[in-house]
């Protein structure tokens, strides 16, 4: 005769442990079961995997899986119409709100009666549970209905691996300090100026044609990619010049593609742009050295600017 296994009796250190061997979605199905086991895997989550948390409002969809993506578990959310019934439908309780929910292979599904607002009671039970990072993307058709979640999310002080906003007239968030990488495909109006208050460690613009100089020396980042730009060489000797002078002082990587960069045009640093090519340029007070490299496509010049620390 079978009997249940007192799993709450045992040594924390103990629980911990089995807690650690537990795949993703093993950990996040038993913190289903009870509050108490929600409490105990919530105590020993700074023991936890880290994992990336892929919010997909498009399909509905939060794929948590582990960083080399070997560990998947994909949760689904739907609009509860009260019409859908299963034997294996079950319900439980997340976040103090009762969700009925089905299990499927590598995952489950849930029904929520208002499942915009069924992202966020989610999200933060698993933020209780994993040391989890967040990745998604902002569509500017979806974006009432969702931003809310990723604002409130930046109110938590939440970390996020990768933020994509598409279209226009999104806000930009007060936090994106929080975020890793981020990348912006702007509309094509002239009009679009967006207003940062801090940086992404990273930041990649599709449509970078407002991404002017003032941007530029404000821009906190390590990391800079500007797609389809409207600096040109000038731009760019006031950018090597400023940056030789100690500007820019966190850039580790620049990279410019521009149809107004062309080796006809004013010089840079007192070179065209194949006598820049390649070019060993240190800073004024020798701390840096910064590399150039140059690609020409389709009308299009590509500049690469990579930066070494002495």
């Amino acid at each position: 005769m079978s009997s249940s296994f007192p799993l709450l009796h045992l040594p924390g250190v103990v629980l911990w442990e089995i807690f650690k061997s537990l795949s993703i979605g093993e950990k996040i199905q038993l913190s289903l079961c009870s509050k108490k086991v929600s409490i105990q895997i919530n105590s020993a989550r700074l023991y936890s995997q880290k994992v990336i948390v892929d919010l997909d409002f498009l399909y509905q969809k939060i794929r948590v899986h582990s960083e080399n993506n070997r560990d998947i578990f994909d949760i689904f959310i739907f609009p509860n119409s009260g019409m859908i019934s299963d034997s294996n439908m079950q319900q439980f309780s997340i976040e103090c709100c009762t969700v009925r929910v089905f299990s499927i292979p590598m995952g489950i599904k849930l029904f929520w009666k208002n499942y915009p607002k069924g992202f966020l009671p989610v999200i933060q039970h698993l933020l209780k549970m994993l040391q989890c990072k967040i990745s998604t993307e902002i569509d500017c058709y979806f974006s009432d209905l969702f931003e809310p979640t990723i604002s409130k999310l930046f109110d938590l002080q939440q970390e996020f691996k990768t933020l994509t906003i598409k279209g226009q007239n999104l806000q930009i968030f007060n936090n994106l300090r929080l975020v890793e990488d981020l990348t912006i495909s702007s509309s094509f109006d002239p009009g679009f100026k967006p207003v940062f208050t801090s940086w992404p460690q990273e930041i990649n613009i599709w449509s970078s044609a407002w991404f002017t100089l003032e941007y530029l020396f404000t821009c906190t980042s390590t990391r800079i990619i500007l797609d389809d730009s409207s600096l040109g060489n000038k731009d760019l000797d006031v950018i090597l010049n400023e940056w030789k002078a100690g500007r820019l002082p966190n850039l580790e990587y620049l990279y410019v593609k521009s149809q107004r960069i062309s080796d006809n045009g004013p010089t840079i640093l007192g070179m065209n742009l194949l006598e820049l090519l390649g070019k060993d340029i240190q800073t004024n007070d020798g701390s840096k050295k910064l590399v150039t490299k140059l690609v020409s496509q389709f009308g299009y010049e590509r500049i690469e600017m990579s930066v070494t620390v002495f």
